[in-house]
């Protein structure tokens, strides 16, 4: 008999197989593939044109896994349809390095086994109310955003409705935007529930991995807490997702297969016929928009914790507190940290800038240090003293010779948190600094960093805007923004949602153990309506302006964005491709085509990079279009399309 054999490579189809035995759809089996023996499932329909001839192999064996069940390969049908990515592509995300796991001894499962501890957490009234809510109707597919000030107890209110599914005997998944919050939340949820989460991201072992995934499979696993990639892991009977801080756009996989892993998360509950939560303090444009016309639930947590007030917002005017040389932090700016850590106040110094400097020049040959790779500069990173490029690793050390005379003499520009942490050692030299930021926080020393923070032994922060992300530092209640005028800047599509979010999620991290907090914005532009905008302790009332303005200029969510970047190597070849592919589609579709134009980094990993961007109805079906069209294209050897549907960035 024939069966559809859905492999994890880069082909858009399954291949045909024949056994003597019988099989059913979604099953795992080896089959020949070429000189090789690989895994793959039984799929739900034969690859389209079946008129070639070929020889039609045999399946080796069927293997010893519950078979993948109709509603996920319904989800993972669909993702490949949304995303026009290849359906074998999709397969991949779901294996395990190109493989699926059979059950492991049945010890490896123990300690996730759910035994309920005896902690009581006593909600309040306004609590109570939202889960109420939030278990309405959660015995079948329905989006319900759980949206709650900073600091307002979201986590325990939803922590009870994931309760109340694992009681039924289901699973439950809790998405993550980064891997650095994972270790805190691990407390969190051991607390509260008494036993272990299966912890799910790129950095937990290749061991670790398969008993977390043969256990979701197998039922034994019940719950993961985990980061994209764990969304297509294979549930036995998920019953409940939540998508914690969905408004981040670390949600958004922007490298090899581009998705957005809240949306995706959406779909599969959708598939499953389950409930989503999505939960945040700032919800995203699309969520707010998808309140505000009634095809989401939600509810609202407006008191923090024991009744803790959110920040007093100040301006420190730069205009008349001018920075001296060589400094970025004002002399009014001092005179309010030291007025916090004689209350013990712990201080948080934000700058969203990785590393040292962001510019390295010379300056006798006033020459750039860039990457040789991509059309970025180089930053330095004076703490391991490298200059790296945060696009493709490129790392090199200080010595030029200068074009001029002799070595180049450099000049290190704009501040980064290595270079804002070194003024504050010499501010500060009584107290404990740390910087905050991916370069220290995703290393295994971050745990106990963490702890100390938490505790009160380290007294002045310096960080990017992962400190945004979800963390409780009780003792936390001053918090100075050095660069609100540089983050304000920009032509991204986004950038008034992102500050609204990034900065109502910083100024939430203060004054959360009730005592008196207070944010700083050090600025050159007196003009408060930026600052009063992105603070106010009302968001809706921002995202309801925002939403109005989308809506007049036919933007997201109005519109569907689909962005097609082609790569090369050769930059005349990407000139002269971009634009046949540009009339091609101007033949063949009536949406909108903008560019090509030189992307805005236009060169990464040594590919040059063009852009183009079409605009689409929301129900014109520009996927399928899109998939017709692409099948036909043949582009010059060393090109490359990469598709983007809904961007994020724009870069």
């Amino acid at each position: 008999m024939k069966y559809p054999i859905l492999l994890p490579n880069i082909f858009d189809y399954p291949f045909t197989y024949e056994s003597e035995s019988k099989l059913n759809i979604g099953d795992y089996v080896n089959v020949p593939f070429g000189s090789k023996t690989i895994t793959g499932v039984v799929w739900d329909k034969f690859e389209e044109n079946n008129n070639k001839n070929f020889k039609i192999k045999s399946i080796k064996e069927k293997l010893n896994i519950l078979s993948l069940k109709k509603q996920t390969i319904n989800f993972l049908n669909w993702f490949s349809y949304y995303n026009l990515i290849p359906l074998g592509m999709t397969l991949r995300l779901h294996f395990l390095s190109g493989k699926a796991i059979e059950m492991q001894k049945k010890e490896e499962y123990q300690k996730y086994s759910k035994k309920f501890g005896k902690h009581q957490f006593n909600l309040s009234n306004e609590q109570i109310k939202a889960y109420k809510e939030i278990i309405k109707k959660d015995d079948k597919f329905r989006v319900h955003l759980l949206q709650g000030t900073t600091g307002s107890g979201k986590t325990i209110v939803y922590f009870n409705s994931i309760k109340k599914i694992l009681d039924q005997g289901k699973q439950s998944l809790i998405l993550l935007p980064e891997i650095g919050l994972t270790g805190e939340f691990e407390k969190k949820f051991k607390n509260f529930f008494g036993f272990e989460a299966a912890i799910w991201h790129s950095k937990i072992t290749p061991k670790m991995k398969k008993i977390i995934w043969s256990g979701l499979a197998s039922g034994e696993i019940k719950v993961v807490i985990g980061a994209r990639s764990s969304l297509f892991l294979p549930f036995k009977n998920l019953g409940l997702i939540t998508v914690d801080e969905e408004h981040d756009q670390s949600y958004k996989q922007d490298e090899g297969v581009i998705y957005n892993a809240r949306d995706m998360a959406i779909a599969r509950a959708s598939n499953e016929n389950i409930p989503i939560n999505l939960v945040t303090a700032v919800p995203s444009i699309e969520t707010y928009a998808n309140v505000k016309n009634e095809k989401y639930y939600h509810s609202r947590l407006k008191r923090r914790y024991k009744d803790a007030k959110l920040p007093n917002h100040h301006i420190i005017d730069l205009n008349q507190y001018k920075l001296a040389k060589k400094s970025f932090i004002s002399s009014k700016t001092l005179e309010k940290v030291n007025e916090h850590l004689l209350k013990g106040d712990q201080i948080l110094f934000f700058i969203n800038r990785r590393g040292f400097a962001p510019y390295v020049l010379c300056k006798k040959c006033l020459n750039v240090f860039s990457c040789p790779n991509c059309s970025i500069n180089l930053v330095y990173h004076k703490n391991n003293k490298k200059l790296l490029c945060h696009y493709c690793g490129y790392s090199s050390n200080l010595n030029r010779k200068c074009k001029k005379q002799d070595n180049c003499e450099f000049i290190f520009s704009g501040p980064g948190v290595e270079k804002i942490a070194e003024e504050v050692e010499i501010l500060f030299p009584n107290k404990k600094i740390n910087i905050f930021s991916s370069d220290t926080m995703n290393k295994a020393s971050g745990k106990k960093i963490l702890d100390k923070i938490i505790s009160g032994e380290i007294n002045i922060l310096i960080g990017t805007q992962l400190i945004s992300k979800g963390f409780h530092f009780p003792n936390l209640n001053c918090i100075i923004v050095l660069d609100i005028d540089l983050t304000s800047q920009g032509h991204d599509l986004r950038s008034a949602e992102k500050n609204l979010q990034l900065y109502h999620q910083l100024s939430g991290r203060a004054g959360r153990a009730g005592k008196p907090a207070n944010i700083y914005f050090q600025t050159l532009n007196i003009k408060t309506e930026v600052i009063d905008q992105i603070t106010h302790q009302d968001p809706f009332k921002f995202l309801d302006h925002e939403l109005e303005l989308r809506k007049q200029n036919n933007l997201p969510p109005f519109e569907r964005f689909v962005s097609l970047i082609l790569t090369s190597e050769d930059e005349k070849l990407l000139y002269d491709e971009a634009l046949k592919f540009k009339n091609k589609l101007v033949s063949k579709i009536s949406e909108k085509i903008l560019g090509p134009v030189n992307a805005p980094v236009f060169r990464i990993k040594r590919k040059f990079r063009s852009r183009l961007l079409i605009r689409a109805k929301k129900n014109s079906n520009i996927q399928k279009k899109l998939k017709m069209i692409l099948k036909e294209i043949k582009f010059s050897k060393g090109m490359k399309l990469i598709v983007d549907v809904d961007p994020v960035s724009f870069n």
